[in-house]
């Protein structure tokens, strides 16, 4: 992860838990630094106080947006401005959208028209067009902590081998980024395996409960595995090639 790599994160608070910001925060880091952080919202809001607690500590600049109309979200509108202010004044290197609202989706297309990358942070009620539009996404559920959390909790969070290999879409997406990675033998170099995934979609092994997809790939059973010598790098080739 380039030091130099610079992240706006812009929360809609309305639209997802203050519960994940620290699990947010944490996956931000491996792909770099995190210089913007705004959270918008109606601060008047007895709503917010989750929210409230969370801005100092993380250093959040809380952006005041009162609800001028019933029934519209004047929130989004003063996010998507700001966005689009930071793509054309600050050298940005890539966007975090924390919100399960689909009308950002635009945005989104926007900002990786420029050639930006975009994260996407929402809850599992994420419309599909906001969540297959981003460069990456996680479910926030996936990242929430709590003062009276166990490891045990994360474990549960994990889904086993039966359940990886009944999700179709998972097992089609894995297997056809390794016939593309393959060499002459089948045996596909995990790290390009895990490129040509990002490039592809928006999938996040996080969303299964594991923060590596080598520990995904192990537990999905899949595919045979082996370690070039004398290296940490791992190889994987499709289980039902015999060859």
């Amino acid at each position: 992860m380039p030091e130099n790599t610079k992240i706006a994160l812009l929360i809609d608070c309305d639209n997802v838990s203050h519960k994940s910001i620290e699990g947010v925060l944490d996956e931000l880091s491996k792909y770099g630094k995190v210089n913007v952080r705004h959270a918008y919202g109606n601060w008047k809001s007895e709503s917010m106080k989750g929210w409230e607690e969370k801005l100092h500590p993380h250093a959040i600049k809380p952006i005041q947006q009162f609800a001028y109309t019933k029934g519209k979200n004047a929130t989004d509108a003063a996010m998507i401005i700001d966005a689009m202010d930071l793509l054309y004044t600050q050298n940005l290197n890539a966007f975090a959208l924390m919100t399960s609202d689909s009308d950002f989706t635009p945005l989104v297309m926007r900002i990786l028209s420029a050639g930006i990358t975009v994260y996407g942070f929402g809850e599992k009620k994420t419309p599909m067009p906001f969540v297959n539009a981003c460069s990456l996404f996680i479910y926030t559920e996936n990242l929430e902590t709590s003062e009276d959390e166990t490891s045990s909790n994360s474990e549960n969070l994990k889904k086993n081998r039966n359940e990886l290999r009944k999700d179709t879409k998972l097992v089609k997406l894995l297997r056809t980024a390794v016939e593309h990675c393959a060499d002459n033998n089948g045996y596909a170099d995990l790290s390009n395996v895990g490129q040509y995934i990002q490039n592809n979609s928006s999938f996040s092994s996080v969303n299964y409960g594991y923060k590596k997809l080598s520990d995904l790939i192990r537990v999905s059973d899949l595919f045979k595995i082996k370690m070039k010598k004398d290296s940490s790098v791992m190889l994987i080739k499709d289980a039902r090639d015999q060859t």
